[in-house]
């Protein structure tokens, strides 16, 4: 409970009443006195009014769970144990600062079902990881003469838990990007000018005729062709660097929640495609590494150790990283990692490391680009500070531009995509991997 303003401004009438009524009129004592005690009476029938309406229970909803990236919405319902709900209820929360209100702190739009009862639900947006706290609800309303504001702390104690964002697998929109190379639901493969044997078939007009087995169709006195397909169980390793520019936000979000979003559903791509997916992370020295599992029964298990990936404020260290890595690989490998650089100085020791594994495994770099530098390119106000940062961004975008020329320059496939085309652009360099065998 505290003093409303119409109560303070009452005060601060009465009080320049009292001082020039005492000061011109000396008997006038009794009157004041008065005053002063209608005020507080007024005052304290306020406060017992209110005090007795207030009286209410509030019930609290928030899901165990949400993905980074997403919003969850926080529900309040608020029953009154006798009177009607008070009017012009404003709602604050006591949360973790990584769950951010949509719109204020403060919120004042309640939806008031019938007399009885009035709720209102938040949405919280969530922008980190982890396991975040929902404490105390504070509820906020004006006593029945506008008098006070009362205030009551509701102990919520609820908590969410914050896990990578898998919504394009539990939509379909990875299998629909897989669709055109499935060949039934049970059996998936890729078509075309592969180098594993399929199967034979009859020959018909309109095929190749480089594709006759002469020997089969000889002994089988009919001609029949060789179908081939795409070679499968492929190792695929997800690499991604933990390391303090990967902490940078982006959109709002961290470049590193991008990239575990987009490593999960190349995990549940490589799995509808037959092929063996690893993870490995490193940042100032190697942290986690999942040895190559079927895509499916390794998506479960990347999933829990990319939610337990920590937020790290150290540089990255490419070349024990990445030297640690060729390390642990017996066999060839398509390998995406998910990096990020300052210039093209900084990126020399990365560079060098990548073209070591280039030798032995095919390399996929993914690089996330600010939607931001591209405005700042061309400003829209010809300032002296305008003109400045369009410099400084013409500038990094010609140095990000150098360092992916050398790094397809040694046969590096780059992917330097923006956050919102990620997951679908990394998609789809895979399938075009996959279709012209380049692993």
């Amino acid at each position: 409970m505290r003093p409303s303003r119409y109560l303070i401004a009452l005060v601060l009438i009465l009080a320049a009443v009292t001082v020039f009524v005492s000061v011109w009129w000396h008997d006038t004592g009794y009157l004041l006195l008065g005053l002063w005690v209608a005020l507080a009476a007024l005052t304290a029938g306020d406060l017992v009014m209110s005090a007795l309406s207030g009286r209410m229970t509030v019930e609290f909803d928030l899901p165990p769970q949400g993905f980074v990236g997403h919003t969850a919405a926080f529900t309040a319902t608020i029953r009154p144990r006798k009177s009607a709900v008070p009017g012009n209820i404003e709602i604050r929360l006591d949360r973790a600062p990584e769950l951010v209100v949509g719109e204020s702190r403060l919120v004042s739009a309640m939806s008031v079902s019938g007399e009885k009862s009035a709720g209102a639900s938040l949405d919280l947006h969530l922008t980190r990881r982890g396991r975040y706290a929902v404490h105390d609800l504070w509820l906020k309303w004006p006593s029945r003469l506008k008098l006070l504001e009362m205030i009551a702390r509701m102990p919520v104690g609820k908590e969410i838990a914050v896990l990578p964002d898998i919504s394009p697998v539990l939509s379909g929109a990875i299998r629909t990007q897989i669709l055109p190379l499935e060949a039934g639901q049970k059996d998936l493969r890729l078509r075309g000018e592969g180098s594993e044997f399929h199967q034979l078939r009859e020959f018909v007009s309109g095929m190749d005729p480089r594709s006759i087995d002469w020997k089969r169709s000889a002994r089988m006195r009919n001609l029949v062709v060789r179908e081939m397909r795409a070679e499968r169980n492929h190792q695929i390793i997800l690499c991604i660097d933990s390391g303090r520019l990967m902490a940078e936000q982006l959109g709002g979000f961290t470049k590193l929640d991008r990239a575990i979003n987009a490593a999960l559903a190349m995990c549940w791509a490589g799995g509808l495609a037959g092929d063996l997916v690893g993870f490995y992370s490193f940042d100032s020295r190697p942290r986690l590494f999942v040895p190559a599992l079927p895509g499916r029964a390794a998506f479960p298990r990347l999933q829990t150790m990319c939610a337990e990936l920590r937020y790290e404020t150290q540089e990255s260290n490419h070349t024990l990283g990445l030297t640690h890595l060729s390390g642990r690989l017996k066999r060839r490998s398509l390998i995406v990692i998910f990096s990020d650089f300052v210039d093209s100085i900084t990126a020399e020791l990365m560079i060098e490391n990548i073209h070591v594994l280039a030798r032995h495994h095919f390399i996929v770099y993914v690089a996330l680009r600010d939607p931001m530098l591209a405005k700042l390119v061309e400003p829209e106000e010809m300032t002296l500070d305008a003109i400045a940062r369009s410099v400084a961004a013409r500038q990094i975008l010609q140095e990000r531009r150098t360092v992916m020329e050398k790094l397809a320059r040694l046969g590096v496939l780059c992917l330097d995509s923006t956050p919102e085309a990620l997951t679908s652009d990394l998609i789809a360099r895979y399938i075009e991997i996959k279709s012209r065998e380049m692993i």
